[in-house]
């Protein structure tokens, strides 16, 4: 029997439609736009306004952006990972009742949680469902609605993140395409560098925490940004040495967009052209979840059958990690 490995065929995106500008922050927090582009290399995020709606909201809109441009059935979905670290709430999954809304009743769902790690997790997990032989569909969304946890009084954090949503669908592929090799990693060291304090079994909502922004994200950006660097690089470098490429031989990076100098940082260890480097943190911020999803859907046009595509991510807690993938497809 042919070897299977599992190959991304399908890809959707979805962002909120307000943009908040670096010039609109000028006006709620002391910074500027000089500042935050230097610094981050961000010129604007979307947010989601609404009120009533949520990360899934986000998961939808991709996914079914997703289902439209690839033209496929969602009874034929066999299960649906939902990487995020904003859930519509706690206890009920968020990724069974996207999977509900978007017709994919014959699937099973659950949430995977990596902070910004999740959707590079979340491809781990999917290939490994797909390459065991048992699905032969696999969605994964990641999506973070950011805004619903950010402080806006907070300069540190506010001028990072936005809201948006990415989706990816795993088949099998009897080419040697796909996913060819994973580098994941973790360490608990970072608990106290990246965090929402409250709200958890550790610290439980109240009043107090809530007068005291605990159910907020905070950071130690300096100490984040120092091992994001090293890692992120790290993990990649590794990728190239396991399977004997060259700089020359990798098409494209695919990096978390958390910050332009962590990018920069990545593709110089890497030696890679800019043209190799794709970037679109100029536009949405830091997703988390929904970063390198996005960055496919914006730049899928370019990707060719048989490109060599390294991904990389960092995130609290601290996760981080590189998988190495070759295209399995041109965009018509």
């Amino acid at each position: 029997m042919n070897t299977i490995t599992a190959a991304i065929t399908a890809v959707g995106a979805y962002v909120p439609d307000f943009v908040l500008t670096n010039k609109v922050l000028e006006t709620m927090v002391d910074t500027n736009d000089e500042w935050i582009t230097t610094r981050t290399g961000i010129k604007e995020r979307r947010i989601l306004k609404d009120a009533d709606k949520g990360t899934s909201y986000l998961a939808i809109k991709a996914a079914q952006d997703l289902i439209a441009k690839a033209n496929i059935d969602p009874l034929e979905i066999d299960m649906v990972i939902m990487a995020t670290a904003t859930p519509d709430m706690m206890v009920a999954s968020t990724g069974v009742f996207v999977a509900t809304e978007i017709g994919a009743t014959n699937a099973f769902a659950y949430d995977l949680q990596a902070a910004c790690s999740s959707f590079l997790y979340g491809m781990s997990t999917a290939a490994a469902y797909v390459q065991s032989g048992r699905y032969k569909k696999v969605l994964l969304i990641g999506a973070d609605k950011m805004s619903s946890i950010v402080d806006y009084t907070d300069r540190a954090t506010c001028i990072i993140f936005g809201d948006g949503a990415g989706a990816v669908l795993f088949e099998p592929n009897y080419e040697g395409l796909g996913l060819q090799d994973e580098y994941l990693r973790s360490d608990g060291v970072g608990r106290d560098f990246l965090k929402i304090p409250a709200g958890g079994s550790l610290i439980p909502p109240s009043e107090e925490t809530v007068k005291n922004r605990q159910h907020n994200i905070m950071q130690d950006g300096k100490t984040v940004f120092k091992y994001a660097v090293t890692n992120m690089a790290d993990a990649s470098e590794l990728i190239l040495q396991r399977n004997n490429l060259t700089n020359q031989d990798v098409d494209f990076l695919v990096p978390h967009q958390a910050n332009k100098r962590i990018i920069d940082a990545t593709a110089g260890r890497l030696e890679l052209d800019d043209s190799k480097v794709l970037v679109n943190i100029e536009r949405y911020g830091n997703t988390t979840s929904g970063t390198l999803p996005l960055v496919l859907a914006d730049f899928e046009h370019k990707l060719k059958k048989g490109d060599n595509v390294i991904f990389a991510a960092f995130g609290g807690g601290f996760t981080w990690g590189s998988i190495y993938l070759k295209w399995a497809y041109d965009k018509n």
